[in-house]
């Protein structure tokens, strides 16, 4: 005879007395339980219980979801929440690469310590993408500020509710720019491990400027990474996995596998390098920064040489309004990686953000 917890999964042990021996009828037993007016009471209270449950749950944890955006004329990679009832909305910019999925355990966990009072939406870099859709064009770091800028021209000019900005890594500089284009509509701009200006003791910078700078060792490094598409999936998530991916989450593997082995979005991450360490060679806009540092927040690594810690004092006492911080729990400039790493930056930054709207209101 079929069991009748299987067909009755909400019962608990507290109402196993009101059901009568399981030897006679299923339909005999539920009706029993279901009509006895002490159990209808306790079975719709546990009912009821469950359903409150299952909606902080809803509210509290909710998946990415992603879609394809054309913005002036360039396809784009978006990944959203929505919220039912949003407060604000979270626009996040990526760094270089600007794969946004990336991010997914970042954003779904904003969404969570944000208690679902936030839309979030995320917007990767033109051709940082899986698909080669803009038939290898290469984008500049200029480009791909202003494509940021028509994105929300375009997608977000309706929008009622104040919107928050958190960029990572060179994704702190595009915010900049963006605050500076729609100041009235941005409260907040957060930075995670910025890179706002060139590292002029980072011998790694320096490597990486110089094969940015030349078209040949670029699109050579490019070609033999885009090589390894002759893998299979399975060995290439392997591969990662025992290699540059040791200790990263199965989302950042994926991530590697589906973008980094294309040439297009290799071609553009160092092309877009090139004109970043152009752009990123002179000193930040303090006077710009001590204009909006109410608005501003910044967290630095300990060891991260994009945002080294002498950046860190340079803004302390350039706009000493910035809200800075000190991640010092061991996580690393490529945080998104790790579920560990998302997890705690996500938390710092729903931290920083109810911090600043308590003190609006």
């Amino acid at each position: 005879m079929m069991r009748l917890g299987l067909l009755l999964p909400w019962v608990t042990p507290s109402h196993r007395r009101y059901l009568p021996p399981i030897g006679g009828s299923i339909l005999q037993s539920i009706y029993s339980c279901c009509f006895s007016s002490k159990s209808r009471y306790r079975l719709n209270r546990v009912t009821a219980d469950m359903e409150t449950q299952n909606k902080l749950m809803e509210k509290a944890r909710r998946p990415v979801n992603s879609r394809l955006c054309r913005v002036s004329g360039s396809m784009t990679e978006i990944m959203e929440i929505k919220a039912e009832n949003p407060t604000y909305l979270v626009l996040f910019i990526p760094g270089n690469p600007g794969v946004v999925s990336f991010y997914n355990d970042f954003l779904e966990s904003l969404y969570e310590f944000l208690d679902g009072n936030a839309s979030i939406i995320a917007v990767g870099q033109i051709s940082h993408t899986s698909k080669d859709w803009e038939s290898g064009r290469l984008f500049s770091f200029q480009e791909q500020i202003d494509h940021k800028i028509d994105f929300i021209r375009q997608e977000l000019e309706s929008v009622k509710v104040p919107i928050v900005l958190v960029g990572h890594s060179i994704g702190s500089y595009i915010c900049l720019n963006i605050l500076r284009k729609f100041s009235e509509k941005v409260v907040y701009c957060v930075g995670l491990y910025p890179f706002l200006t060139l590292n002029q003791q980072s011998k790694q910078q320096s490597l990486i400027g110089k094969l940015a700078a030349s078209s040949v060792l670029s699109a050579t490094v490019s070609f033999l990474i885009a090589s390894l598409r002759l893998l299979p999936m399975s060995a290439a998530r392997l591969l990662v996995s025992n290699s540059i991916g040791a200790s990263w989450s199965d989302t950042a593997v994926q991530a590697t596998c589906t973008h980094l082995r294309q040439y297009h979005t290799m071609r553009n991450v160092l092309f877009m390098a090139k004109s970043e360490f152009t752009e990123l060679a002179v000193e930040p806009d303090w006077d710009f920064m001590r204009e909006n540092q109410s608005k501003l927040a910044f967290l630095f690594g300990i060891d991260d040489h994009w945002g080294p810690l002498q950046l860190f004092e340079e803004i302390s006492k350039q706009a000493p309004g910035t809200s800075l911080s000190i991640e010092r729990e061991g996580h690393t400039h490529g945080y998104c990686c790790t579920v560990a790493g998302s997890e705690w930056v996500a938390q710092h930054v729903a931290t920083l953000i109810k911090n600043r709207f308590s003190q609006l209101q």
